[in-house]
């Protein structure tokens, strides 16, 4: 599949760096602490999800169901949001996250990078990449390539 622009014209969804920067300081600020319905109605009702290794799942409802399952993982969610890049309707930005792991216990941390596609000011398509370790355990090269 060919990627292609969900822009109808060149200037439909056209952001400007600080409008880009800003709407990533806006969604950083959701999680804390988690604005489960805000999150939602940040993506557009049909967007497209490919989250790291989950299957790819598509909606604002599954999105919603996605962060409650999250919130309800993630205790104390610490997160920082850098803004990265704006090409025309997609942003882009990386994030470190820090929190207690509900089920476990363990401190853990978190790294990665998102790319947004955007469409009348909400997500429509959001791939994420990312790593995450218990943040009492370094990690050398060798271990993350096992």
């Amino acid at each position: 599949m060919a990627p292609q622009s969900l822009r109808k014209d060149d200037h439909a969804n056209r952001l400007t760096i600080d409008e880009a920067r800003a709407f990533v300081r806006h969604v950083e600020s959701l999680f804390m602490p988690w604005n489960l319905d805000a999150l939602a109605d940040g993506f557009t009702e049909d967007c497209i999800v490919r989250f790291g290794n989950l299957p790819e799942f598509r909606g604002r409802a599954a999105v919603r169901t996605f962060f409650a399952a999250r919130s309800a993982r993630q205790r104390n969610y610490h997160l920082v949001k850098e803004f990265r890049s704006l090409m025309g309707d997609t942003i882009t930005n990386v994030w470190n996250g820090t929190w207690d792991d509900a089920e476990s216990g363990f401190a853990m941390k978190g790294f990665g990078v998102e790319l947004w596609v955007m469409k009348d000011g909400r997500i429509a398509v959001w791939e994420a990449a990312f790593n995450v370790v218990r943040a009492d355990q370094p990690i050398s090269v060798a271990d993350a390539l096992r």
